[in-house]
């Protein structure tokens, strides 16, 4: 019988006269045909797929993570692009840190007078298909009270974590106050990442 025609009608038949080839629902002792059971498999997965989301996830992607490494326990800066590839706006709102007891996402703002000041951020936007970096002087990952030292040249694990439960997992090279990478002294002048 070709995929996708109707089934011969099912009948119930005493278990000797059945082909060895059939199966055989112990339940109502109904005889089915081979590929029927697929058939019903097929078709209830390709339901399940059709009443799945019409959408996926944002691709979500980090580039360039850097702690701006302060002394003497003061509060560090993260710093990373962001890069959505999806067709939704991915919004971050929180990210969390083992190394560091407390982070917040904070956006650095001039004020009338030109002086600097930083404010909390309940969420930030990164645009469908496209991207947004955090940096100095902008939106940063503000990380305090670290649970351990950490030096320039250390590697430290943040969590993103974005509205719709997606979790992205980031390795943040920590720098020097001046965003150096660790073993680039006596080379200025040269472009850094």
């Amino acid at each position: 019988m070709p995929c996708g025609a109707p089934d011969a009608p099912s009948r119930s038949l005493p278990a000797a006269e059945l082909p060895a080839h059939w199966n055989l629902n112990m339940q109502n002792l109904t005889v089915l045909k081979p590929g029927a059971a697929a058939r019903r498999r097929l078709l209830a997965f390709a339901l399940a797929c059709a009443c799945a989301p019409a959408f996926a996830a944002p691709a979500l992607r980090a580039t360039d993570a850097w702690i701006r490494w302060l002394p003497a326990g003061l509060p560090a800066g993260g710093y990373v692009v962001l890069h959505n590839d999806g067709d939704r706006a991915a919004e971050l709102v929180g990210a969390s840190s083992p190394d560091y007891a407390q982070t917040m996402l904070h956006e650095s703002l001039a004020g009338a007078g030109g002086e600097m000041r930083m404010v909390h951020v309940a969420k930030v936007v990164v645009p469908a298909h496209g991207s947004l970096a955090f940096k100095p002087g902008g939106y940063h990952i503000m990380l305090m009270h670290a649970r351990h030292a950490i030096q320039p040249g250390d590697h430290v694990p943040v969590s993103l974590r974005f509205a719709d439960g997606t979790e992205l997992k980031v390795d943040f090279e920590v720098r020097s106050a001046s965003g150096a990478m660790p073993g680039m002294s006596g080379m200025s002048g040269m472009p850094q990442k």
